[in-house]
């Protein structure tokens, strides 16, 4: 295999990380426990590493686009941090659930160092422009080996898990408005 096949196999093990956290999720009964709020959070990780990786679909080697991936994964990393202290008061962490946050932890610097080795030297002669890379065909066969994974592993799990949890606070919140106080006659 050479150096794309093996990163693009750590890339497809990253995704079924994130989807095997989720499934952990649900059999925690994340949506009775953390719920929203740490359904929210998992929402913005996906997000602000999906922004990562179309600057580097959309866009050439340069060291703005680097810069950009570079902030958004410290941006994972403080959303990621504070999803743990989400769950960590709500809900039991088990032991296979913390392996898998070190790969979803991990993952995303693995990925930016490997960006650097592979295309830091263009970056740095690029400098700081955005070139938008050349539309090929062969660009497109690319875009949907790394998009649509994601979408089925991690995507739609995670907008599944938010529903599910907002479903659960609602009706949370009407079994609370239900409940009739006795006052004052």
């Amino acid at each position: 295999m050479n150096g794309a096949a093996w990163a693009y196999a750590g890339y497809l093990a990253w995704l079924v990380a994130g989807l095997g956290d989720f499934v952990c999720h649900r059999r925690q009964c994340l949506a009775q426990t953390s719920g929203v709020a740490e359904s929210t959070m998992h929402l913005l990780q996906l997000a602000l590493l999906g922004a990562a990786v179309m600057i580097w679909l959309a866009f050439g080697p340069s060291l703005a686009a680097l810069g950009f991936q570079v902030l958004l994964v410290c941006a994972h990393a403080a959303a990621g941090y504070v999803d743990t202290r989400i769950a960590y008061r709500t809900r039991a962490i088990p032991p296979v659930e913390q392996h898998l946050h070190s790969v979803l932890d991990m993952a995303p610097w693995i990925a930016l160092a490997v960006l650097f080795a592979s295309e830091g030297a263009q970056a740095w002669q690029a400098g700081w422009t955005l070139p938008a890379r050349a539309f090929a065909v062969d660009r497109v066969q690319v875009w949907g080996l790394v998009l649509v994974p994601p979408l089925l592993l991690c995507v739609l799990p995670a907008v599944l898990e938010f529903r599910q949890a907002a479903r659960a606070a609602r009706a949370r919140d009407a079994d609370i408005s239900s409940v009739r106080i006795p006052g004052p006659r």
